[in-house]
């Protein structure tokens, strides 16, 4: 049994040790094993942990739950994603709040370049329909993944729109992935896996929709997305609350406008009048907006020659952003196993210098 995952399934079923710990506790220590292996009396002196959390630590003893959760992943092959993973998905690593683990059934890139999350009423009108059907058209030579929740309404719409326009989608639901909600459905969580996207999930296989579940799985839809945009919804339900969640992780949050006495409209009116939200009419408004726009790459003598300057520490960044044409920060300091000053001061003055620039999300891309 892999011991490491062992104890980062563990990690999750502590007593009083929620994300924002496990998080201080990974930062100090490297991995969740030298967790559970360090003294209560080193642990307690963590800032943000305490005597109380250090003993709940040391105290636990629920493993036989993270060794059934270890035999349902290796059955129905999901992917566990931990914090220090490459393929956790390294924008939420900017929210406070990030999920300790997730739990990924799938196969498309969820570091994508490009992601998008689409949510709206369940009781859908017509309006929104063709709104996100255009607007999904629109996108789709963007390469943009497509991140929604499942749910009835304008979720399932944007969806089915990026499997009708070949674009990946990603699924992320409030409950475990021994089961779908809504069951009715379990046949476009197949199509989104046959075609390449996925569903994702911080809720283990034991883990039922309950209710206050929602809210949690929304903070996930909102912070690994670049964008969001709300299509149509009224002025309360889980769509406001996604979108407040956008905004307090700094994400761009963009609305389509409705009619003034149409109250499945109001939310987005709501939005858009206070300035929580950007007003868009169209995918190209929002490709504007995130400066999506195609741009002439610079020739290879042009980049070469920049080079030719630079600090080592700059040119490790600048091989990273090349990999894959953009980077996010989160994976510039991760794999570029600089500290975070370091790698703030080179990527500010390769900022100066126009060889690369910011992105909305903190992803950083040649000029």
């Amino acid at each position: 049994m892999n011991q490491e995952l062992l104890y980062q399934l563990a990690l999750t079923e502590i007593p009083n040790i929620g994300c924002v710990q496990a998080k201080i506790l990974i930062e100090h220590f490297g991995n969740a094993g030298s967790i559970f292996k360090a003294k209560e009396s080193g642990l307690k002196k963590i800032e943000g942990i305490g005597e109380v959390r250090a003993h709940s630590i040391k105290s636990f003893t629920g493993f036989s739950n993270a060794e059934k959760e270890i035999k349902f992943i290796e059955k129905f092959k999901i992917r566990p994603l931990f914090l220090t993973d490459n393929d956790y998905p390294k924008r939420l690593l900017n929210c406070y709040d990030s999920p300790t683990l997730l739990y990924y059934k799938g196969s498309a890139d969820l570091n994508n370049s490009k992601i998008v999350a689409i949510i709206g009423t369940r009781n859908h009108t017509e309006y929104a329909r063709q709104l996100t059907e255009k607007l999904i058209s629109g996108l789709k030579e963007q390469n943009v993944l497509i991140v929604s929740g499942m749910a009835f309404g304008v979720d399932a719409l944007a969806h089915k729109a990026a499997l009708k326009n070949n674009l990946p989608t990603i699924g992320v639901v409030a409950h475990g992935l021994n089961q779908i909600y809504p069951k009715e459905h379990a046949g476009l969580a197949k199509d989104i896996i046959r075609q390449g996207g996925g569903l994702l999930t911080e809720f283990g296989s034991s883990s039922k929709p309950d209710k206050h579940n929602f809210p949690i799985r929304n903070r996930i839809v909102a912070g690994m997305s670049d964008a969001t945009i709300v299509v149509e919804t009224d002025i309360k339900g889980g769509s406001m609350i996604t979108a407040e969640l956008a905004n307090g992780y700094n994400k761009d949050v963009f609305a389509f406008p409705g009619k003034t006495s149409d109250s499945k409209s109001a939310g987005c009116n709501y939005l858009i009048r206070n300035n929580k939200a950007t007003l868009i009419t169209k995918a190209e408004d929002l490709v504007q907006s995130m400066g999506w726009e195609e741009k002439k790459k610079p020739s290879s003598k042009k980049q070469k020659e920049l080079f030719i300057d630079l600090t080592p520490e700059e040119k490790t960044i600048i091989n990273i952003i090349r990999e894959k044409e953009n980077a996010h920060i989160d994976e510039i300091n991760f794999r570029s196993g600089l500290s975070s000053s370091v790698v703030a001061a080179a990527i500010l003055n390769l900022e100066f210098q126009n060889v690369i620039k910011s992105l909305p999300g903190k992803i950083y891309t040649f000029l």
